[in-house]
């Protein structure tokens, strides 16, 4: 992987110096070089948060006029958990944001930057980002919402990562939240077996040692708006499973690929690809499509089902928990959701 060399000195100090030896030339110099190699950014913490309430295949069955087998069988989803009566978004958004603060040792009030990846905010307005923001007591924090469906997570870090390389933000928190349990109708299986509640969050600084954000790729293609969709009126989610299997399939593929040969690497150099829970079957047929070993294909649907722009951050989450993460690996994300948009990135472990 490009590592990034001597942590890069601050631009800005030399046109400091710059700006004192010679202020004529300082006066027409760029102020701020957006070159990349100024500085890395790295993941510092990763964190999950998830309702109490588990939700079982059989419960999900009565529903949707299934088997319990059939659930498992076409989707990989064993149990998923869901919001409880008067349980928000924005409550499970702030736990988990607060819990990747405190995995960082950073105070909320150190937060430059809130970023809320969802489709499912609690109000048209005001946006989730404003308000977990404030229940974090991040008071010096500019805060948006950002809307790419699945892809969600992996846009709002490649943001996160611009703003730190940039030298505008020091402490980025990308937080990837979803409670699609209110968009589902229980009587369709090719949802209600799937979609799920939670969040995930992780904090970008800059490096400091092992561990930096590499490549992001992020591509659209809206020739698939209809595959997965839902109206402000029915507030229902639609989806067409053949066309959104087969589509997901090959984008996430292809980013894989693109982004690794960016960043230097083989596929043999990644000791872990976490690629978006949509669907076991998805990414049974990713990894046999690249060849992967798939020891080495993060699989933890069957307990949290697909959480659209949580996946990324809990799977991350999950995975260092059961013990697969270490400092200097070699770590693959890939997204793909409604639009359609997708992308991948490779970062270094390090957090």
């Amino acid at each position: 992987m490009r590592s990034p060399d001597l942590l890069w000195p601050d631009a800005r100090a030399a046109v400091r110096d710059a700006a004192a030896s010679d202020p004529a030339a300082a006066a027409t110099a760029t102020p701020m070089p957006w070159d990349r190699q100024q500085r890395a950014a790295a993941l510092a913490s990763v964190a999950m948060a998830v309702p109490e309430r588990v939700v079982t295949n059989a419960t999900v069955a009565e529903g949707a006029g299934v088997t319990e087998q059939w659930i498992v069988h076409r989707t990989g989803v064993h149990e998923r958990h869901h919001v409880s009566d008067g349980e928000r978004l924005q409550d499970l958004a702030t736990a988990a944001g607060r819990a990747a603060l405190a995995e960082a040792n950073v105070a909320a009030e150190d937060v430059d930057l809130v970023l809320v990846a969802t489709v499912a905010a609690d109000a048209i307005l005001p946006n989730a980002a404003p308000l977990v923001a404030r229940d974090l007591g991040a008071t010096r924090a500019g805060a948006m919402d950002l809307g790419a469906a699945c892809t969600g997570f992996l846009s709002a870090l490649a943001l996160a990562a611009a703003q730190v390389e940039g030298g505008r933000s020091d402490n980025v928190l990308v937080i990837g939240a979803e409670v699609l349990s209110r968009f589902v109708d229980k009587s369709d299986r090719g949802t209600s077996a799937l979609f799920a509640d939670g969040a995930g969050a992780a904090l970008v600084a800059p490096a400091n040692g092992t561990g930096f954000i590499s490549d992001i790729v992020l591509h659209c293609d809206a020739i698939g708006a209809d595959s997965i969709r839902a109206s402000h009126e029915e507030q229902i989610i639609h989806m067409q499973g053949h066309d959104t299997f087969k589509a997901a399939v090959q984008r996430m593929s292809e980013s894989t690929v693109e982004v690794i040969g960016r960043a230097g690497l083989g596929l043999d150099e990644i000791d872990l690809f976490v690629y978006h829970q949509a669907n076991a079957r998805i990414l049974t047929a990713v990894g046999e499509k690249l060849g992967l070993p798939m020891d080495r294909v993060i699989n933890c649907i069957d307990r949290f089902g697909n959480t659209s722009s949580a996946t990324l951050p809990i799977a991350l989450a999950d995975a260092r928990e059961r013990g697969m993460l270490e400092p200097g690996m070699n770590v693959l994300l890939a997204a793909f959701g409604a639009g359609f948009t997708w992308g991948a990135g490779v970062i270094e472990w390090g957090a």
